[in-house]
């Protein structure tokens, strides 16, 4: 029985070690399990966190290559822009100086021609159509047209062809073009060339001289047609476009413009020509059969005149486009009756001519002495100051260029001390357009181009008598 008892003891003894040590294990294991979940949720949270590192610094290297791009085509936008820029510049220092030369000749030629295309004009008003000398009179009278016409293609390359604005509808311009007898002489010497108009609704005001948007558009539109010589279509088009405040381009101001749209489906030009075509002289055409060579030139310096801006595109073999931008500006009402020369005599008002040329001078006192106006002349602006001490007069008509001595602006200055009220006309073949502006902001009551004609000059000291000033 002891045997038995002690056997028992043991295997108690041993069976109750046995279960503590496999509780002791169990317990280990699982203080180990919850040890490897505890490093495993260390390891997925500093995973998450190494992946939002990761992405975190990928987005870094992402914006940094993004602003690093952005900074490139920013400096290659700002020297594509500069290089822009310069050639603006090269090309407006160039025709400048040209312009320069150009602008003192027409003076000169505008002096000679006011004998040439006036005379003949007065002098066919006291001859019969049966006269023999009838028609050499008018051939003279059309050359010397023809020659001022030429110098008012100078003036504009000059930059001195538009002084006086007015509130004009281009689309009215384009439309009178296109119904002119200019466009369709022009139209029978391509008759396979047709053309289409694509106005947009809106309203087409802008500030400028309707001669000379006129000449712009005719100038485009003959070199249209000449570069299809087998055919093609002319499309004049019409839209306002806005440019807006962040427009990176600095030769446009932010604002609302009129585009004029000129696009041939003729030869193009060729990428190498396309900077030279605005160029005196310049021209891919054979000399001397298509005009005075001055064309686009003139186009260039009217559309600076008019503060627009001109850009053109082009495909050899696929056409040209020009594209041409005027500010907007708000409709006025400018018409007036056309009123017959002989309407418009005077009645012996007096009229004291100021120039320092003296076929100037019998000129325009020829012309208004046929207007039955009472004219007196003097030589300089120092001469009209001392005559205007002594003698009251309706009017004087001042040129503008006078050497030596005062100036027609000095001159004027000096006139309004001892006269304030003195109405002036303000004439010249030079026009200077600050001076001439300048004048017509202290009264003048207009500006009057040389050469002289029986129509202008009639009408000018008709509206300056009658009381109304021309702006």
């Amino acid at each position: 029985m002891l045997c038995v008892f002690i056997f028992s003891y043991l295997f108690e003894a041993t069976r109750s070690k046995t279960h503590s040590n496999l509780e002791a294990k169990q317990q280990e294991l699982k203080d180990t399990i919850h040890a490897l979940r505890e490093k495993e949720t260390e390891l997925k949270s500093a995973h998450d966190d190494l992946e939002l590192r990761i992405q975190e610094r990928t987005l870094q290297l992402q914006l940094s290559n993004l602003k690093l791009k952005t900074e490139i085509e920013e400096r290659k936008r700002s020297e594509t822009q500069r290089r822009k820029l310069e050639t603006r510049l090269a090309r407006a220092q160039k025709m400048e100086a040209l312009g320069t030369l150009a602008g003192a000749v027409a003076h000169d030629l505008n002096n000679i021609l006011s004998g040439i295309s006036t005379y003949p004009e007065l002098l066919l008003m006291k001859v019969s159509q049966d006269n023999p000398l009838y028609g050499p009179l008018r051939t003279v009278q059309a050359s010397g047209e023809k020659a001022a016409r030429i110098v008012q293609d100078l003036l504009t390359l000059s930059r001195r062809g538009v002084t006086v604005f007015d509130t004009v509808d281009l689309k009215q311009i384009v439309q009178d073009y296109a119904d002119s007898p200019e466009f369709k002489k022009m139209i029978s010497y391509h008759r396979a060339v047709w053309y289409e108009t694509t106005f947009s609704s809106g309203d087409f005001t802008i500030s400028g001289s309707a001669d000379h948007l006129s000449k712009i558009i005719m100038n485009l539109v003959t070199n249209a047609a000449e570069a299809m010589p087998s055919g093609g279509c002319i499309t004049i088009g019409l839209q306002r476009v806005a440019i807006p405040e962040e427009n990176q381009d600095t030769v446009l101001e932010p604002g609302v413009y009129v585009q004029l749209t000129v696009a041939d489906t003729g030869s193009g030009i060729a990428a190498e020509d396309i900077e030279r075509i605005f160029e005196p002289f310049f021209t891919t055409k054979k000399m001397g059969r298509s005009g005075s060579g001055l064309g686009m030139t003139i186009v260039w310096g009217a559309v600076q005149d008019h503060n627009g801006h001109i850009e053109v595109r082009s495909l050899p073999g696929k056409g040209t486009t020009f594209e041409l931008l005027f500010p907007v500006v708000s409709r006025k009402q400018t018409e007036r009756a056309e009123v017959p020369v002989n309407h418009r005599l005077g009645n012996r008002e007096s009229i004291l001519v100021v120039d320092d040329l003296e076929v100037q001078r019998e000129v325009a006192t020829d012309i208004l002495q046929m207007l039955e106006y009472s004219v007196e002349s003097v030589p300089s602006g120092e001469a009209a100051v001392d005559y205007l001490r002594e003698c009251e007069v309706d009017l004087v008509l001042l040129d503008m260029t006078m050497e030596p001595g005062m100036n027609g602006l000095e001159t004027f200055r000096r006139i309004l001390r001892i006269r304030p009220d003195q109405r002036v006309i303000i004439a010249s073949g030079f026009s200077e357009t600050d001076l001439i502006r300048e004048s017509l902001n202290l009264g003048a009551r207009a500006y009057l181009k040389k050469p002289y004609s029986l129509e202008s000059i009639s009408r000018a000291v008709a509206d300056a008598l009658g009381g109304k000033k021309q702006n």
